[in-house]
């Protein structure tokens, strides 16, 4: 499916120079002269390589047409990760190269949908917003407020994140899967 270089956004897979790549990041550029233009980053999906890339505003650039099928998260082992479709209970596993960093944030019967390409997992969604607990943390210093106002913490999935002072360990907090970034306190 064609769309327009103006209508790329992050997240998106695209199938350019007879590949698929995955949008990290994007930015629409009007300079005073000339015309219009969006600069991509992409990262390969099968060799995991990265790519900039100018498209002129005019281009039309082809979107891969992906199966989205949601699945539960059941269990890991060394190499894998696991999944189940609640709808047919058939299972499938995906290699952790595939999954990356995400899996860190996988927790057990998580809804998740994984992107297909001619029936091949290509990558998994989370949801934007999860919840974790603070593993530990600094203790916050009064005054600090003049320098940074985040402190480094530890999630109890190994992942460090930045969170405000007020945070403690045992705290438990929602995260942005996109950003890996704090949210709120619950």
């Amino acid at each position: 499916m064609k769309i327009n270089a103006t209508e790329i956004r992050v997240g998106m897979i695209l199938e350019y120079k007879n590949e698929l790549w995955e949008v990290l990041k994007t930015s629409h550029v009007k300079p005073g002269k000339g015309g219009a233009f969006a600069q991509v980053e992409m990262k390969n999906l099968i060799k995991n390589t990265k790519l900039n890339e100018r498209f002129r505003s005019s281009e039309t650039i082809e979107k891969a047409l992906l199966e989205e099928i949601k699945f539960s998260y059941l269990y890991e082992d060394e190499n894998d990760f696991y999944f189940m479709n609640p709808k047919s209970f058939e299972q499938i596993n995906i290699n952790k190269n595939i999954v990356g960093e995400k899996g860190k944030l996988l927790s057990e019967n998580l809804e998740v949908t994984i992107n297909f390409h001619n029936e091949k997992p290509l990558n998994i969604v989370l949801p934007n917003q999860i919840s974790c607990k603070i593993e530990t943390t600094d203790a916050a210093l009064k005054g600090q407020t003049v320098s940074s106002s985040y402190k480094p913490a530890t999630l109890n999935n190994g992942l460090n994140i930045q969170v405000p002072p007020f945070i403690e360990s045992g705290d438990t907090i929602i995260i942005d899967t996109r950003t890996m970034e704090y949210i709120k306190k619950i």
